[in-house]
């Protein structure tokens, strides 16, 4: 009987153990997965931050490239404006010229270079006191700002030009000073143009007072001659000297009274085809014999034609070769050319002779103005005349080595 129970004992002791033993493997377990289950969530949050953290650095990467691309899009668009402007100011007639606060050289466009005869690779980084003269010299020198002025200058090649010209301060983007700038036009062909229209007006007055004045001329030495001729046949030996001398001086009014009625007389054109090279070699052949020490130099395409007046233009290239010839009385070269300027032809004589003084280069074209001793003064206000008439221009350049006269005629009349 005692067995039994201690047998239960035993058994429920036993079972106890092993509940124990079994509830314990099983909290363990369970500790060990819920540890587990804490790694892994520290695993996963840690994964979670490294991988927002590599695609943050992603983006940055791919926000670092787009502004690179809109960096060199801002400079390339930055390079093309200054190209753009640069363009712009070398295309531009006006000649253009900055200068810092030293009034050193900075930049000047091409225009610049054309008009004043020097390159920028030369001047820029230097003063102004090496390249320019003259008026334009001593304005920078005071400082003077000009809104809109004129005035003569004197290139490095010798030439006078007009120029129309502003002088102001150069300002930064704040419109902080940064130095000065010139910019300035070529105005002699407009002044040259304003003198031409002017000498027209000149010319048209005195040309009808020439024509009065040769006709009331032409009567009496129309009668001086006639009793010249009677005198001759009727004096003796020892008057015929006289009465000859008599006779050459009204021959040479005469020719006066001439060169006065072409002048005065309204130029009504008999226009028709003309070959530019046989008008100015016939031109020639009618005064070989003045040319003997002097070499002729041709460079007129025989092909080229204009269209004229082939009388007048003959007398104006007549007169215009019989001066180069005066002017080389030494001998030297007389020298033909052409251009072709839009609907214009511009024909070139030049000499090697003594040239013409500036003092005098703007009267020239004046009726009864003369230098020679025996002038008339209207061989070139005939010319002139001829020229303007078929709706040309006549312009000289002259140096100390020669002249050079330009005949613009319009191909088409």
């Amino acid at each position: 009987m005692n067995t039994v129970p201690s047998l239960l004992l035993s058994a429920i002791f036993l079972l106890a153990v092993f509940v124990f033993f079994y509830l314990f493997r099983l909290f363990m377990k369970f500790l060990r997965e819920e540890k587990k289950l804490k790694q892994s969530d520290e695993s996963s949050k840690v994964s979670f931050v490294v991988d927002t953290f590599h695609e943050l650095v992603a983006k940055l990467k791919e926000k670092e490239r787009e502004l690179e691309i809109l960096k060199k899009l801002a400079e390339q668009r930055a390079e093309d404006i200054e190209s753009y402007n640069k363009n712009i100011l070398q295309s531009v007639p006006s000649g253009v010229i900055s200068f810092g606060g030293d009034l050193k050289i900075k930049s000047m466009n091409y225009s610049a270079e054309k008009i004043l005869g020097f390159k920028a690779g030369d001047a820029v980084g230097k003063s102004y006191e090496e390249f320019l003269t003259g008026q334009l010299f001593h304005l920078l020198k005071e400082g003077r700002l000009i809104e809109r002025g004129e005035m003569q200058y004197r290139t490095t090649d010798g030439k006078e030009i007009w120029l129309g010209l502003t002088f102001s301060t150069l300002l930064d983007g704040e419109e902080r000073e940064i130095g000065r700038i010139l910019v300035f036009t070529d105005l002699t062909e407009l002044k040259t143009l304003e003198s031409q229209a002017e000498l027209r007006k000149r010319l048209s007055s005195l040309g009808e007072m020439s024509a009065g004045i040769a006709h009331e001329l032409r009567n009496p030495m129309g009668v001086i001659a006639g009793y010249t001729k009677l005198l001759s046949k009727k004096v003796d030996g020892t008057l015929l000297p006289t009465i000859e001398a008599i006779s050459k001086e009204v021959d040479v009014m005469d020719r006066i009274i001439s060169d006065f009625l072409s002048f005065a007389k309204p130029a009504e054109l008999i226009v028709a085809k003309i070959n530019l090279n046989e008008i100015i070699s016939s031109c020639l052949s009618s005064i070989a014999g003045n040319i003997n020490n002097i070499d002729v130099s041709m460079d007129i395409d025989k092909s080229l034609f204009i269209s004229g007046d082939e009388i007048l233009l003959r007398q104006a290239f007549t007169n215009l070769i019989q001066n180069a010839i005066e002017a080389m009385k030494d001998g030297g070269r007389l020298s033909f050319g052409y251009t072709k300027i839009g609907d214009y032809i511009e024909v070139t004589i030049s000499d090697t002779g003594h040239g013409i003084s500036e003092g005098i280069k703007d009267r020239i074209f004046l009726p009864f103005y003369t230098t020679k001793e025996k002038g008339t003064g209207l061989g070139l206000a005939i010319v002139h005349k001829n020229i303007v008439s078929h709706g040309g221009e006549i312009l000289v350049d002259s140096a100390k080595d020669g002249t050079t006269f330009r005949l613009r005629i319009p191909v088409n009349y």
